[in-house]
């Protein structure tokens, strides 16, 4: 008996259904429930062929306790080591090479000292840093976020220097980006699923959570439709999750890639509505199963994406 695993915290809805629709189905030799950790040992393997983890990101423990299983044969969705390795920056990098319209971004440093360092650690850092430079390619307004952030955690709209340097203040050691704000005429939120099944939905990020998945706007036209799946496939496949979103502004007919740095995406019922709920449960479920059937213990059961195998290829 396979049996698919689900790590999670106060979300209920989503790992619910997926477990319930799991064990709905009837299967021989496939069964789903919550996953229940207790010593880790060593090498030793879990007694989960799937590990589905929704969790890890803020759980250092869970992380490492992934990690172990992973290389002891089980398939976690998502891979823990691409997940602590991948950050929105990068992301951003990555879409370029593969031909897709980002926003204009540039790095910036803490605007504290890391604990356990001193000036001395950053001599090979300009101060201070070519400002204008930065604001002539940036423009304004503007976003400053974390270069690794998640879940609009300290996220500032800045408008001038003034209200940039004033944000900037308050970062502490974050090591954060700023980034251009991309004035669009259309937005959209898509899961994918496997680097395969795609949802596309429109969504409003400017209103209250429970109201962004909007559908008052007509029919997506077809050509904007298979431009923004084509980006979404590429993308996910590039950096290798079993399940992501990506969101996708619209800006005089050219789709940006917005945010795609999204291992534990959003599908609780409240928010996502009951459509795209049902949506990425049935997905899931069907990605889990399959995983679950070709699962070997005896070998690397993880999704890499082509960023890194092509790498390993010398590619």
């Amino acid at each position: 008996m396979k049996t698919i695993g689900i790590i999670h915290g106060l979300e209920n809805s989503f790992p619910d259904a997926v477990i319930d629709e799991i064990n709905k189905l009837g299967l021989a030799d496939v069964k789903a429930e919550h996953v229940l950790i207790d010593m880790v040992e060593q090498g030793a393997p879990a007694e989960y062929a799937v590990i589905i983890d929704r969790l890890s990101h803020e759980v250092p423990f869970y992380r490492a306790y992934l990690r172990n299983a992973a290389a002891a044969g089980s398939a976690v969705m998502n891979n823990p080591f691409w997940q602590s390795a991948d950050e929105k920056f990068f992301n951003n990098a990555l879409a370029m090479k593969h031909g897709v319209h980002v926003p204009h971004t540039v790095l910036l440093p803490s605007r504290e000292r890391p604990y356990g360092t001193d000036v001395t650690t950053f001599i090979n850092l300009k101060f201070p840093l070519s400002w204008e430079k930065i604001f002539d390619y940036i423009r304004w307004p503007a976003y400053l976020k974390p270069y690794n952030g998640r879940g609009w955690k300290d996220v500032y709209r800045v408008s001038d220097p003034a209200e940039f340097f004033k944000a900037y203040s308050e970062t502490g050691q974050n090591v954060m980006m700023l980034q251009e704000e991309i004035l669009f005429e259309d937005y959209f939120r898509c899961f994918c699923f496997g680097g395969k099944y795609v949802r596309i939905m429109r969504y409003e990020p400017r209103n209250p959570h429970h109201l962004r998945y909007e559908n008052s706007k007509g029919p997506i036209e077809k050509k904007l439709m298979e431009e923004i799946e084509r980006i979404v496939v590429v993308l996910c496949t590039a950096l290798g999750y079993d399940f992501n979103s990506v969101e996708i502004a619209v800006r005089n007919g050219v789709p940006y890639a917005i945010d795609f740095c999204n291992p534990v995406p959003d599908a609780n019922i409240a928010t996502v509505g009951q459509d795209n709920f049902e949506w990425a449960v049935e997905n899931l479920v069907k990605l889990a199963v399959g995983k679950a059937l070709t699962q070997d213990p005896a070998r690397n059961n993880l999704m890499w994406g082509t960023f890194v195998s092509r790498a390993v290829e010398g590619k």
